[in-house]
């Protein structure tokens, strides 16, 4: 594709199970021809995959970050580009409607990730998965967006969620959001065996933007801040509407604090929705963070008030955890990171295997640019 070559910066932890992507932003669509080549090979491939190694190893290869950009270059998709993401998930999504192998995935870009649940549900209805999975999966679908457009505040909304579903219930998600003023893309991706939705839930990214500052409250570091913020919203407002603090002998109330350079905020609190998580009494994090009324501003207020008032100080690094560069086919500024990418493309090279000899030897020339 005749597109302009961006460092991409990837990162991950092969330990854990998911992680994030940064892309420049490319308008226009996949070429008509290039389309359903990409729904064959796709299709072929996770068919492949799951005929040698089953259902689990094909969630757990699209929730690797490294596998996923090694696959779209494998199908025919440049790995610069946001577009990476929304067009190798339709191609994944249109092979497997048609495929009996018992995966299917759900969701997709704008209004369409916003019918996920109804997409859930049709599949309980055509009992490609028993009812008393629908619930569940309905539940993880929205907490992971919920998570990630709203504990993790690094500027990016999402604007794109599918999810990988199989006929006994397990999942992983693979979402994008839109950084408006730089028009990068951050990939997030989710592997549905975790231990927690809101504690380290991602462990890599592949990154082109490591920012200064974000507010992590699903870091580790973030756990004081979490546990205060629910005793917060479990206590009645009022008892901080009127609370003064005294600050280099002056008396301030809470909302004076609003504009602090090392904890921003961008707006007054909203007490009156504080008021509502109140009365609710939400019993964990999770089920405070699940609710409707909860975004970013009411779970940034709450980690405010534990930091003003009782000095606990979330994260506030970018979840980055690694960064190093991916060059281009020439090297440039600096080669792949050969041993970081070794597994994926030794991994799809057997799956490529099973594929007919014109397809496999533009697949295989396709891994061999990967690495110069």
């Amino acid at each position: 594709m005749n597109e302009k070559i961006y460092l991409l910066k990837i990162t991950y932890f092969f330990v854990q199970k998911t992680g994030y992507a940064n892309l420049p932003l490319h308008y226009g669509h996949a070429p008509k021809w290039l389309f359903p080549r990409m729904v064959k090979l796709s299709g072929s491939i996770i068919t492949i995959i799951n005929d040698e190694y089953g259902k689990t190893e094909v969630l757990r290869r699209l929730s690797n970050p490294y596998f996923f950009q090694a696959f779209s270059m494998v199908v025919g998709f440049d790995w610069h580009s946001s577009g990476t993401t929304t067009v190798l998930m339709g191609a994944i999504k249109e092979a497997l409607s048609k495929s009996d192998i018992g995966i299917k995935v759900v969701g997709g870009k704008g209004k369409i990730s916003l019918n996920t649940p109804n997409e859930i549900r049709r599949l309980g209805e055509i009992s490609f998965i028993n009812d008393k999975y629908v619930d569940n999966l309905i539940y993880a679908s929205r907490i992971s967006a919920k998570v990630d457009n709203t504990l993790i505040q690094d500027g990016f909304n999402l604007y794109f969620h599918t999810m990988i579903i199989t006929e006994k219930g397990d999942w992983a998600v693979i979402q994008q959001g839109m950084n408006s003023d730089t028009r990068y893309a951050r990939r997030y991706h989710w592997l549905g065996d975790i231990k927690s939705f809101v504690e380290e839930p991602h462990s890599g990214i592949a990154s082109d933007l490591i920012l200064d500052k974000v507010l992590d409250l699903t870091a580790k570091e973030s756990e004081d801040t979490r546990k205060i913020s629910l005793e917060i919203a479990k206590e009645n407002p009022e008892k901080y509407i009127n609370l003064f603090i005294q600050e280099n002998k002056s008396i301030r109330t809470l909302d004076y604090f609003n504009n602090m350079k090392y904890f921003t905020m961008p707006w007054k609190i909203n007490w009156e929705n504080l008021r509502s998580i109140y009365e609710f009494q939400p019993k964990n994090y999770e089920e405070l963070i699940s609710l409707k009324n909860v975004g970013p501003s009411t779970v940034r207020a709450l980690a405010y008030i534990g930091n003003i008032i009782f000095g606990k100080e979330p994260s506030w690094k970018d979840p980055v955890k690694y960064s190093f560069a991916l060059g281009g086919k020439d090297g440039v500024p600096k080669p792949v990171d050969r041993k970081a990418y070794d597994e994926s493309i030794s991994f799809l090279e057997k799956m490529l295997e099973g594929l007919d000899y014109s397809d496999r030897k533009i697949a295989l020339e396709k891994l061999k640019n990967l690495v110069p």
